[in-house]
């Protein structure tokens, strides 16, 4: 059986038996006929509120949250469609906040990447910095007493719009809504404790769960400190084309895309396999290691105790060398040490949350990786590395047996696996 994984922008082609392999996919929706038609119908006609033009005046200064280059949005396209929407609207008046959260600052070329060179060069863009106080501004408290700032241009702008996708989430349930202002536009004290380690590793804090998941409690209660005025989330299929639009008040439209999120990209699966092959969706959210978890997350859904994992991952930019990801790896000789000093009372730095969720995963599975990553570092971060899929699968089944199953995530979390 020959599989394409998704990896980097081509992707690679692997070969597997075919009697014990199962693959799963999203269900294939197709792409919206004419999306520009689709995107004036849901601003026109919102969700529980009313239509986008109506509420924005010409004098409005208007911020709008876009997510980073990490999150393959069609930011474009959202974002013309917007302007012409809002044309009454004086270019000047709009400022672009690409949401970082404690990601690193995108440069120049990435945004044209992400916005387009005309808008671009027309539009204000700012890139949220988490870590610069001068850049942020008191947004005021949240219910449970926590003074939350955010950028400063989404704290003063007279009316705010938050763009994003809806797919499962590996901590927060699913992504959008309110996610893609907090943490997106959030100081990074905010962000240490929004992901601390108890609420990571609390068992709600997973895919596809909304109620009760404390993850994404925090998500919406800080996200809604101060008010969004609008609205704009949208599904993908695997070639990045809409499938549908959520649009309007925050979270009525984002608990619409929930339900429909799940019913197209989480399955059921009635046990757990011994090895897992996934991915982690190729470009753009395979550069690094650290979102590499995510993908790795949705294999260990359904890996049995002491199974295998592999995950093809290109990580062409490392773990990557910003924050702290990669030095609580490295800092641990085992990934229960890493562990143990995370869950310490008092332990707080950021990007310790992606390490406990890495941590986690590999102390139910022993995990492979092929990427770009040197081999040594690999196996620093406690895990082990390969460069050929099909021998180290061969090798696996030579252990424990010729007709073990196999499962296939070909595109990662974009398909969320659970038992039942």
């Amino acid at each position: 059986m020959k599989i394409h994984l998704e990896y980097g922008t081509d992707g690679i082609a692997i070969n597997l038996p075919d009697a014990n392999t199962t693959i799963f996919n999203p269900k294939f929706l197709a792409g919206l006929p004419d999306e520009g038609a689709g995107f004036q119908e849901a601003v026109r006609n919102p969700i529980n509120t009313e239509p986008l033009r109506e509420m924005i005046k010409a004098t409005d200064k208007v911020a709008i949250v876009i997510p980073d280059l990490t999150r393959p949005l069609p930011t474009e396209k959202l974002l013309t469609w917007t302007f012409a929407e809002l044309s009454h609207v004086p270019a000047e008046n709009f400022t672009i906040i690409n949401g970082t959260g404690s990601h690193r600052v995108n440069t120049d070329a990435e945004l044209v990447s992400m916005v387009g060179a005309s808008i671009f060069g027309k539009y204000k863009i700012v890139n949220h910095n988490s870590h610069d106080a001068a850049t942020l501004a008191s947004a005021g408290k949240a219910s449970d007493g926590h003074e939350v700032f955010f950028n400063k241009e989404y704290v003063e702008a007279d009316k705010r719009i938050v763009m994003g996708f809806i797919e499962p989430h590996f901590m927060a349930g699913f992504s959008g809504g309110y996610k893609g202002i907090f943490p997106a536009v959030a100081d990074i004290d905010s962000i240490m404790h929004y992901h601390r380690a108890e609420i990571i590793g609390h068992p709600n804090s997973t895919w596809g769960v909304i109620e009760g998941n404390p993850t994404q409690e925090i998500v919406r209660r800080y996200g809604s400190v101060l008010p969004v005025d609008f609205c704009i989330n949208v599904t993908q299929n695997r070639q990045r084309e809409i499938t549908k639009f959520f649009c309007g008040e925050v979270l009525s439209a984002h608990e619409q895309g929930c339900a429909f999120a799940k019913a197209t990209a989480m399955v059921a699966v009635p046990k757990a396999f011994p090895i897992v092959i996934t991915t982690n969706s190729g470009y753009p959210l395979d550069q690094n290691l650290y979102q590499t978890v995510k993908g790795m997350s949705a294999g260990a859904q359904i890996v049995a105790q002491d199974g295998l994992i592999i995950s093809a991952s290109r990580c062409n930019d490392g773990f990557p060398a910003h924050g702290n990801f990669k030095k609580l790896l490295f800092d641990h000789a085992t990934p229960q040490a890493m562990l143990d000093t995370i869950l310490a009372p008092g332990f707080s730095i950021y990007d310790q949350w992606e390490a406990q969720l890495l941590g986690i995963i590999v102390l139910k599975a022993r995990t492979a990786l092929l990427s770009e990553i040197p081999a040594d570092e690999v196996q620093r971060a406690f895990l082990e590395p390969i460069t050929n899929i099909e021998a180290r699968v061969a090798e696996e089944l030579h252990r424990i047996g010729q007709d073990a199953p196999i499962a296939v995530l070909p595109e990662g979390p974009m398909t969320i696996p659970y038992l039942f």
